[in-house]
């Protein structure tokens, strides 16, 4: 079995694939130490490791570490690259594009072959457009939600509000409800931004996974939700290496 990981800024996911499909997957946001627990009795039958991270070589280090003390499979860093399969990073240094977002992107243009926008409602927001042919055509990272709200009450002492899951975008009356109506109206903006930018670009569909994707989808993006998209592009990528 190959365990595919995502190590994102706050959430670490695993799949553990087979011959025949999924055999399990989870999420924690306790870091490298969660894993053995969740995945020390698959130790055995996992042959290979590949890993999309975004965080420090502390953690690298730590996640190794950790992945060492139940199995002896091969583990595999994958970082975001200039070309793969038809797609064409626009970034000039392409180490500076976090691996998560490279792999998301090749997980929505394997699957299309065509011009997509691929959202990644995470702890950032990220927006990526990819052209017809294959060439990424840049995109935005905007702050995500929770990151949203957590900036308000570390920075704004006398804005004193309770989180809410909200969809109302209407003038709130109370802080709580301007805050949470107020970051729903945000986000119905950045919607409004990307299917304009998908209709000026030419492109053909929304693809669109993280934490808060049925947010925005509820907000009015119209587009396919594939909360696997980053370990559809690292699977891509590590089949490919691994081969002979």
């Amino acid at each position: 079995m190959i365990l595919l990981i995502d190590y994102g800024n706050t959430r670490l996911k695993w799949r553990l694939v087979s011959s025949v499909g999924v055999e399990h997957e989870g999420a924690t946001a306790e870091g490298a130490q969660a894993l053995q627990s969740a995945l020390g009795n698959y130790g055995r039958a996992i042959t290979r490791v590949a890993v999309s991270m975004v965080g420090s070589e502390q953690a690298m280090a730590a996640l190794s570490a950790t992945l060492e003390k139940f199995t002896r499979a091969s583990i595999r860093f994958y970082w975001s690259e200039q070309v793969r399969d038809g797609l064409r990073n626009g970034y000039v240094d392409v180490s500076l594009m976090g691996a998560d977002r490279w792999h998301a992107m090749l997980g929505a243009w394997q699957a299309s072959r065509s011009g997509v926008a691929v959202v990644d409602a995470g702890s950032a927001l990220t927006v990526d457009y990819i052209a017809p042919g294959g060439q990424h055509l840049g995109g935005y990272i905007l702050p995500g939600l929770q990151m949203m709200r957590e900036s308000l009450h570390r920075g704004a002492a006398r804005v004193g509000f309770d989180d809410a899951v909200s969809l109302c975008t209407v003038p709130g009356t109370s802080t709580s409800d301007c805050v949470n109506h107020g970051l729903s109206w945000l986000n119905v903006g950045i919607v409004e931004h990307i299917e304009r930018d998908v209709i000026d670009l030419g492109l053909e569909s929304v693809v669109i996974t993280g934490g808060d994707a049925e947010r925005l989808l509820a907000l009015g993006l119209k587009g396919e939700h594939r909360p696997g998209l980053v370990f559809e592009g690292l699977a891509l990528v590590d089949q490919a290496e691994a081969a002979p």
